[in-house]
């Protein structure tokens, strides 16, 4: 059976459902997410929605006017969106890791873990297969549904600036402004919006850029202190891999974040054709070609070391 289809049947029949986003959310999952909540209720069911991380308030205007009725502990599905392996649900990942009935995904890593599974790893967004499941429901998808499927296509296309936006990707976005989406003021938001705590960070974590393989590499690294001494939150600073990227020359840009218990996570950025998912595949990560992540349980010293190493030896390997 078509897996849409398949996914589509099986919500007509539930109730009671829970939908998880990924930890550290971004506009993806969540739009995602806020979304097939919409969707939901619309069709009359009790929903509930939890992340492993706080939501940043700019996504806030998402989940405006969802009732979320059915309280998580008394969920009797749990769905996961944008989830590639259940270590991405962080501080949840105990809770539910055996528990997921739907695993909806746009990453060609994804690690398969849900009773059903639909992945489509040539996606750009996840809200691409959302967008596309809510029709097969027969959901008359309204504004503040086209808002949020916007937000995940937009936010992981760079604003339609990277590779993975396809004809198809362009087409549904110009469907979701058809149908009320106001894309102006998502990508304002989005894209050039940032608190001045955010700026005062973004100039201390830059200061301190290092390059590597004549310039091919740039490293960032964004400790807790940083947060600290600025008061920015770390939803703040999701444009910082893209701009390791964004340097003249660079064609692996590579960015470390401090989490709790002496983890360092590393999002690794690529100019095509280099591969970010091959490389952080070595470390037990994984994503997609133009972006892709993985954690050092060590010193920020060595997870530099190793990553910086696999780099050069990519770069090498691939002539690049």
């Amino acid at each position: 059976m078509n897996k849409m289809k398949e996914c589509a049947g099986l919500l007509k029949g539930w109730d009671n459902i829970l939908v998880l986003s990924h930890a550290s959310p971004d506009g993806d999952t969540l739009g995602s997410a806020a979304a097939l909540l919409r969707a939901l209720e619309l069709m009359g069911k009790k929903t509930a929605f939890r992340c492993g991380d706080p939501v940043h308030k700019k996504y806030n205007y998402l989940f405006e006017g969802l009732e979320l009725a059915c309280p998580y502990e008394e969920a009797e599905y749990v769905i996961t969106v944008d989830v590639a392996d259940p270590a991405l649900l962080g501080k949840l990942r105990g809770e539910y890791e055996n528990k997921i009935d739907m695993a909806i995904d746009h990453h060609g890593t994804h690690v398969p873990f849900g009773k059903t599974e639909w992945v489509e790893g040539e996606a750009a967004a996840n809200c691409q297969l959302i967008y596309k499941l809510l029709l097969e429901m027969g959901i008359e998808i309204d504004r503040k549904m086209a808002d949020c499927l916007y937000t995940g296509i937009s936010t992981d296309t760079g604003c339609f600036k990277y590779s993975n936006a396809t004809g198809e990707t362009h087409r549904i976005a110009a469907d979701l402004i058809d149908l009320g989406a106001d894309s102006a003021e998502i990508n304002r938001v989005m894209f050039d919006t940032k608190t001045r705590a955010a700026l005062e960070a973004e100039r201390l974590v830059m200061n301190d850029i290092e390059f590597y393989a004549e310039g091919k590499i740039a490293l960032i690294a964004q400790s807790k202190d940083i947060l600290e001494r600025t008061g920015a939150e770390e939803s703040d600073l999701e444009a910082l891999p893209a701009m390791a990227r964004s340097i003249e020359g660079v064609v692996l840009g590579l960015t470390f974040k401090e989490k709790e218990g002496g983890v360092w996570k590393a999002s690794v950025r690529a100019t095509l054709p280099a591969d970010a998912s091959a490389i952080c595949r070595k470390f037990g990560g994984g994503g997609h070609r133009g972006a892709a992540g993985c954690s050092f349980e060590c010193e920020l010293s060595e997870a530099k070391k190793l990553l910086v190493a696999e780099c050069e030896r990519y770069l090498e390997e691939m002539s690049l």
